[in-house]
């Protein structure tokens, strides 16, 4: 058997959405694009949704509309896709590291005031594997400092914060999802910046179409700007995407019931912690962790490998989630970022693993890669790794 580590969720209804656009003179800027645009702006419940090329354009984006450049500070979690703290060294700003919480793997909002200094210029939280941060928390830290709130929402879409999706206005100045087809919806590439702000999203429209104006004329050009423009077939694919929106995140949620029952079963395995002000989870990826109680970094780190390699025998997909990105050669090199500075990140780094997620897994699916992770772990406790 193999067990796929994530497949999109395609039907026909995307497919003959993708073919009419096809057939249409306007392959860009059209009528898609704006229908997508409208779709996520409602479901969030904001003002203004700005389609884009991927989730990273949409995060720099939001680094340039709030004018953070030369010599600023964002603070932000090492654990994450590395495009969080790349779109802050786009424009030579620098990354500030703290920690993360033990259990939700998320930003530790007790940590983020020590690392204010009068070059902070915001906060950039990330929603973990699909788990909002403590957003509430993180926003009131960001008033009483005048700081902005960037919300990283990549991974999160359809999730709720105390009854608020992520994204919304009420927690973050601005936020981002994520469309790539491992996501909850997909538009092969792809990713949407939401706010409530007008100025923002004036700044991000311009922006993202070469810096053209309010009147988007024709080779006429007001700022710098890029080619981050969604074009029309992504945005179709979106706009179905969107429509079954309710029916993906249940999909999903169906999966991770089952892995949390049947994984519940097998001692040395930490499950997924979802925190009691997540109202809504909207699963994103299913991270597990394994080796959390051995003695030594070493060990854990030999204990998580040898799972991975029992999987990959097995034809069952699996990835390290994540490598923390302050012990990434480029940010070692270029901020000095050394091993034990972010003891908690570096914990999780060693013991995680995303294991196959996706709307179409299976019963039996799940009992075959529970089998291969039970044996791999009686192995790793019998002292045979």
């Amino acid at each position: 058997m193999q067990v796929h580590l994530a497949r999109p969720d395609i039907t026909d209804k995307e497919i003959e959405i993708v073919n009419e656009v096809i057939r249409c003179p306007i392959l860009a800027l059209g009528p898609k694009l704006k229908e997508f645009e409208q779709a996520i702006a409602d479901y969030v419940g904001v003002k203004h949704a700005i389609a884009v090329n991927s989730g990273t354009s949409g995060l720099h984006l939001l680094i340039r509309a709030f004018g953070i450049g030369d010599g600023d500070e964002v603070i932000t979690t090492p654990f994450s896709f590395i495009a969080s703290s790349n779109c802050i060294v786009y424009e030579r700003a620098k990354p500030v590291f703290v920690d993360i919480e033990p259990d939700t793997a998320n930003i530790d909002p007790s940590l983020i005031e020590d690392a204010i200094t009068p070059r902070t210029r915001a906060i950039l939280p990330v929603d973990a594997f699909g788990q909002p941060a403590k957003l509430d928390i993180i926003r009131e830290l960001a008033r009483r400092h005048g700081l902005a709130v960037i919300e990283d929402s990549c991974e999160s879409l359809g999730s709720e914060y105390k009854g608020t999706k992520a994204g919304n206005s009420a927690f973050a100045d601005a936020a981002v999802f994520a469309f790539y087809p491992n996501k909850q919806i997909t538009t092969g590439e792809g990713g949407m910046v939401v706010t409530d702000d007008d100025r923002i999203a004036f700044l991000c429209k311009s922006m993202r179409n070469q810096g053209r104006g309010e009147a988007g004329v024709w080779l006429s050009h007001e700022r710098l700007g890029y080619n981050y423009r969604m074009d029309e077939l992504s945005a179709a694919l979106g706009v179905v995407q969107m429509s079954r929106i309710e029916e993906l995140i249940l999909k999903r949620k169906r999966v991770a019931d089952m892995y949390n029952i049947r994984l519940s079963e097998i001692s040395g395995v930490r499950l997924p912690y979802i925190a009691p002000e997540v109202t809504r989870m909207s699963w994103f990826v299913y991270v597990i962790r394994v080796g959390v109680d051995e003695p030594t970094p070493e060990r854990q780190s030999r204990v998580r490998d040898h799972v991975m390699k029992r999987f990959k025998e097995a034809k069952i997909g699996c990835r390290p989630y994540f490598t923390p990105i302050h012990l990434q050669p480029f940010y070692r090199t270029e901020l000095g970022l050394e091993e034990e500075m972010f003891p908690v990140t570096e914990h999780a780094g060693r013991t995680s693993i995303a294991i196959p997620f996706h709307n179409h897994i299976t019963g039996a699916e799940v009992e075959y890669v529970a089998e291969v992770l039970e044996k791999a772990l009686d192995e790793a406790s019998s002292g045979i790794v």
